[in-house]
């Protein structure tokens, strides 16, 4: 059995999914005789090669009840100091630019940014958000400090992997491109590590909400060969099939432009998030008796 879900599936005091799974296959073993004991763990894909930093939990069990053990990591964030890091032979991280280098895609597919905040995109860094453009950032003091979601703004950056795609993006929500534009369907199928071969049927919001609720392909393919080794029996000698392509030297950053004119009216003085349960929703919430939010980061 291999079940695989958001990472907050195992989070104290969230974690009531996790536990009627097992409670579940517990019934299960009384009635039918087997022996299922889930091995349960936090996965990043970039660990293991995916251009993409992509946590999600994932379920292994066998009816026999045979021990497991996740694959271990392979990949690992780079630094510029390496003697400093207890890493073995990880190789660093794969890049965007390793995934989307040699991406093209149709003049018919409309990759144009949209929405009140598109003009703003420009005067981002590679690698950024809208954090950029707060008292503690380099730009203009436009926002608050941790007043929106981290996906606000959020850019790829070339020499680092993608941050997580999202299934359902509001027309501010990234990862964008460092050409300032939305991504290909072909290109967030690259950072899913799907093989070129696969087409996704439907319409851009279809075929990213596939895109983005699919576990990585190289990912698949990792856990898929630890169940076979360790639980079938069936040692692979094989290469990955999936792990991107090396692509060096990466280009240098694109350049950042000006903040246009007309956000210039939002810079002065913004209060930061005051923190987990203290903003303005979770005070509202509490005064309604409905408990704490979620901070915004």
């Amino acid at each position: 059995m291999l079940l695989e879900n958001v990472e907050g599936l195992q989070y104290a005091g969230k974690a009531e999914g996790l536990e009627l799974l097992i409670d579940e296959l517990n019934e299960i073993n009384k009635i039918e005789g087997t022996k299922y004991q889930p091995y349960v763990d936090v996965l990043n894909a970039a660990d293991y090669g995916v251009p993409q930093l992509r946590e999600r939990v994932f379920v292994v069990a066998h009816r026999e009840g045979r021990t497991f053990k996740f694959p271990p990591k392979t990949h690992r964030q780079p630094t510029e100091d390496s003697t400093l890091l207890d890493e073995g032979d990880r190789e660093p991280y794969r890049t965007a630019w390793d995934a989307l280098a040699d991406v093209e895609f149709g003049p018919d597919e409309d990759l144009q940014v949209r929405g009140k905040w598109a003009d703003l995109l420009p005067s981002i860094p590679e690698g950024r958000n809208y954090l950029h453009h707060t008292d503690r950032g380099e730009g203009l003091p436009l926002f608050g400090w941790r007043r929106r979601y981290w996906t606000f703004l959020l850019k790829l950056a070339k020499d680092r992997p993608s941050w997580t795609i999202q299934a359902q993006p509001g027309p501010a929500v990234g990862p964008f491109h460092w050409n300032n534009r939305r991504l290909s369907v072909r290109e967030l199928c690259r950072l899913q590590t799907f093989p070129d071969d696969v087409s996704i049927v439907g319409e851009r919001i279809s075929a990213q909400r596939q895109v983005g609720n699919a576990v990585p392909s190289l990912l698949a393919e990792v856990v898929g060969r630890a169940i076979r080794e360790q639980l079938l029996d069936s040692p692979v000698t094989t290469p990955l099939r999936l792990l991107p392509e090396r692509r060096v030297p990466v280009p240098d950053p694109e350049p950042v432009r000006p903040v246009p004119e007309r956000f210039r009216a939002l810079i002065g003085t913004h209060s930061a998030h005051p923190g987990t349960g203290r903003g303005h929703g979770a005070s509202a919430r509490r005064r309604h008796g409905d408990g704490e939010g979620a901070p915004l980061i």
